[in-house]
């Protein structure tokens, strides 16, 4: 039995009914017959999630007006957080998309305070350690700054929880806002918040490119190349 594209030998296994795409003996037996690909501007306040215990306005909402069974978000963005959130019914996508093998990177408009040093700011291009974990190096560019404020640009492409609120709590930062500008090639841009729209077929393909294009320069690349490329861009 194949679940979306990968060989499942474990007694007990489960698929999503009308998500995942499930064939045995090359036979699909069921999956998505009409695949479909959101961006939505998650605006502060909303739960990344289907469904809150609490009642609160999250994701579920979103998937019921956009008439979507089989609908979900693909990653999560904090209660507090703003910006991208793809949403979909692609399960195989999707799974590219947050697995951290492929890389594909994510973009961050970030305010903090206090301002970052350049030592931060270099430590964190290095890769930072927090909580017992280690990051991998990341690419920060400061904005503009106003005082003891500062909005940096930040780009990573791991997706543990909270990683950019900690990040910078590491360097004695606090993040005061933070919007996700970007998923892949896949750009917020003018997108009110509250808003969703689909993907076009060009950024359907160019999303697909990028975790394929991302996993075969992570396979290729050494750590030394890796910490190279994420420490372009200065602190202006």
């Amino acid at each position: 039995m194949q679940v979306n594209g990968k060989i499942v030998t474990q007694p007990g296994a489960r698929a999503r009914e009308g998500v995942d795409h499930v064939r045995v003996s090359g036979k699909l037996l069921h999956g998505t017959t009409s695949p479909r690909y959101f961006a939505y501007h998650k605006p502060d306040g909303c739960v990344s999630t289907l469904r809150d215990p609490e009642g609160r306005f999250c994701i579920g909402d979103v998937v019921a007006a956009l008439g979507g069974k089989g609908l979900f978000p693909v990653g999560r963005l904090d209660f507090h957080s703003s910006g991208l959130l793809l949403i979909t019914n692609d399960g195989a996508l999707a799974a590219r998309l947050t697995h951290p093998r492929f890389h594909v990177e994510k973009r961050y408009a970030v305010k903090v305070s206090p301002r970052p040093s350049r030592e931060a700011v270099d430590a964190l291009r290095a890769g930072i350690s927090f909580r017992g974990l280690r990051s991998e190096p990341a690419y920060v560019r400061e904005i503009r700054h106003s005082g003891d404020k500062a909005w940096l640009d930040v780009r990573i492409a791991e997706g543990r929880n909270q990683q950019v609120r900690r990040m910078f709590e590491a360097v004695g930062s606090r993040v005061e806002k933070l919007r996700r500008e970007a998923v892949g090639p896949i750009m917020l841009g003018d997108l009110a918040a509250g808003d969703a729209r689909l993907l076009t077929a060009i950024e359907l393909r160019e999303l697909r490119e990028s975790a394929s294009t991302a996993e075969a320069g992570a396979e290729g690349r050494s750590p030394r190349r890796k910490r190279s490329a994420a420490t372009r861009g200065g602190r202006s």
